[in-house]
């Protein structure tokens, strides 16, 4: 019986064509420049001589640079671990503590405050707008007397881990754009997702694992999540995140059909790669390239894939810290303990999703609630990081698309209120490589309604992460349909007064 490879070359010109291309004589021509600059490398030594002036993991030169010559700056950050609380959480529930609002229990908020600000219909139509104080008790934490609402215990163990934004602003009101904006730095889809410009820019660090992963809460209810918010976009596909799913089956096909043991799969991958190939060759189209590159990566993760997720050996003590939810597959909790690991294993981007934040009506029961589900994972997370050595340059952000009114929505009783939609002032935390610990940033007025002192736009924070990674925002691009992209659009600066 033939092999099926000498049929392939027997019957397919072009192909007999790329197979010369690689021949002896044109593989020395080709990697000589290759073999060349390896050689001088190790002549100059750079890493030693780098060393003396920090370490070579810090050095920014020719030689740690990428094609697209990234990283600009030194980073401070190697990987990010983006909380993204879905909904809008109560900034006025959780950490941004009015105490003044006391006396003010069910009186109109004042027209000067508002200030001809836009309401939703939700809420713009109500014959009155009366001042809704939170019912939760707080406290200052830490040697940084950060204030933290009674409903997060845990995160009022690692304030001084913490910073807080509490001046956030974005241009949204209603969900779907906010969401968008927040993930991918525009409101209409169809644009990039932060880990898709960090995987264009930077690469990846672990060949067998995508660059960018997200995972959501199981069970999940209140906005839809579209898989556009962590798509690439206009970027190559290859860029685009990959969802793990809770289950199984983190994600789908890789296995192998029943009775197949998949010697041949290689075999398969291989020519198929020639065929795309050729197809390359004639077309030019890059997207070819990119689909290659997918297909690669799927077969290494069919072995990557089941090492990563298994939590199985995680010890007793890391379970009890994340709490009783981490050994449930999906919850939560137990993506918190994924994305540790995932980031161990070299990923650089995780975006884990908690739907449910979106009180309109009551509010307390459902903000303390999403306390409930969040609170302790959230500061596992960040104690976990800590003791392990990987904080110094982890990014962890924690925050949903925009905040809460003060006023109250729909009926007020002394235990009950809701809370409509705010973009004008919202808190955010981070921890981590590059920003300051026990610090907050940012003031709003008594009513938590307008920023009083050092606003933060979303292009702002955008830039300000991209900084973290060593990536001047205005100078990652991309060029589509005539035009050059980026992040941040038009906007941004970096808020240089939160990093260390």
């Amino acid at each position: 019986m033939c092999d099926h490879h000498d049929i392939l070359r027997s019957n397919n010109k072009d192909l007999q064509s790329v197979e010369k291309q690689i021949d002896r004589r044109h593989f020395l021509k080709k990697t000589s420049l290759g073999i060349g600059a390896l050689a001088l490398g190790s002549l100059l030594n750079t890493e030693k001589a780098w060393s003396s002036i920090g370490g070579a993991d810090k050095a920014i030169n020719s030689f740690t640079k990428n094609k697209l010559g990234l990283p600009h700056h030194l980073p401070k950050a190697k990987r990010i671990i983006y909380l993204f609380q879905s909904g809008g959480p109560s900034q006025l529930d959780l950490f941004d503590y009015k105490p003044k609002l006391v006396d003010m229990f069910g009186k109109d908020l004042p027209e000067s405050v508002i200030g001809g600000q836009r309401l939703t219909g939700m809420s713009g139509s109500q014959s009155s707008l009366p001042v809704a104080p939170s019912l939760f008790k707080f406290k200052q934490y830490g040697e940084s007397r950060a204030w933290v609402s009674e409903i997060m215990p845990h995160l009022s163990e690692v304030v001084d881990d913490l910073c807080f934004v509490k001046s956030m602003q974005t241009d949204q009101i209603n969900h779907t754009p906010a969401v968008t904006f927040m993930q991918t730095g525009h409101q209409l889809p169809g644009r990039p997702s932060i880990g898709s410009w960090l995987s264009y820019g930077l690469g990846s660090d672990n060949e067998n694992l995508p660059t960018f992963i997200t995972l959501i809460s199981k069970n999940g209810s209140g906005q839809p999540l579209k898989a556009g918010l962590w798509g690439n976009g206009f970027l190559p596909t290859e860029h685009q995140g990959v969802q793990f799913r809770s289950g199984k089956d983190p994600v789908l096909y890789l296995n192998n059909p029943d009775n197949y043991d998949g010697t041949d799969r290689k075999k398969m991958l291989d020519y198929l790669g020639k065929l795309n190939s050729i197809q390359h060759d004639a077309y030019g189209d890059p997207e070819i390239q990119s689909r290659m590159a997918q297909y690669e990566m799927a077969f290494r993760m069919q072995t990557s894939i089941p090492e990563v997720t298994d939590t199985s050996d995680e010890p007793d003590h890391v379970f009890e810290m994340y709490g009783k939810d981490s050994r449930d597959a999906g919850t939560y909790a137990a993506n918190c303990l994924m994305a540790r690991k995932l980031l161990e294993k070299g990923v650089k981007f995780v975006q884990l999703y908690h739907q449910g934040w979106d009180q309109h009506i009551g509010c307390p029961w459902g903000v303390k609630n999403k306390a409930k589900q969040t609170d302790q994972a959230t500061a596992a997370l960040i104690k976990d990081l800590k003791q392990r050595g990987m904080l110094d340059d982890t990014l962890v952000v924690w925050g949903g698309e925009f905040g809460r009114t003060v006023y109250s929505q729909g009926q007020l009783t002394e235990k009950n209120y809701g809370r409509d939609h705010h973009p004008k002032a919202f808190t955010m935390f981070m921890a981590g490589a590059g920003v300051k610990p026990g610090f907050t940033y940012g003031e709003t007025d008594d009513f938590s309604y307008n920023v009083t002192k050092d606003p933060v736009h979303v292009h702002d924070f955008h830039a300000t992460l991209l900084h973290l990674f060593g990536v001047d925002h205005e100078r990652l691009t991309f060029k589509h349909q005539g035009r050059r992209y980026r992040l941040t659009d038009v906007h941004g600066h970096v808020v240089k007064d939160i990093l260390t």
